[in-house]
C-alpha cells in the first residue's frame, strides 16, 4: 500500500505537514527522530489523516494535489 499522510506539530500547532510513503509508521518514527529536514524544527508530530492506495500514481497524485492551493483548502475543511 501506499500512503499520504497529513501531520500536525503538537508543539508548534500552525505547522502541517503532507507526505508520501510506503511505511507509515516508520515515517513518521523519521519525522519525530529530526531525520527529516522539513520537519525537524517542530518535533513532535502526530498523524492527523492519513489516505491508503492501492495505486503508487494516484497516491502521488493525491499527495501532489493536497501540496496545492485548492488541496490545501480541501484538507482543511474535509481531513483535518
Amino acid at each position: 500500500m501506499y500512503y499520504v499522510y497529513l501531520l500536525q506539530s503538537t508543539s508548534h500547532l500552525s505547522q502541517k505537514y503532507i507526505g508520501y510513503t510506503e511505511n507509515l509508521k516508520q515515517r513518521l518514527a523519521t519525522h519525530n527522530s529530526g531525520n527529516s529536514p522539513h520537519t525537524s524544527k517542530y518535533i513532535p508530530w502526530e498523524i492527523t489523516s492519513y489516505h491508503a492506495f492501492a495505486d503508487q500514481s494516484k497516491a502521488q497524485a493525491f499527495e501532489q494535489y493536497l501540496k496545492t492551493g485548492s488541496g490545501q483548502a480541501f484538507a482543511n475543511k474535509r481531513l483535518r
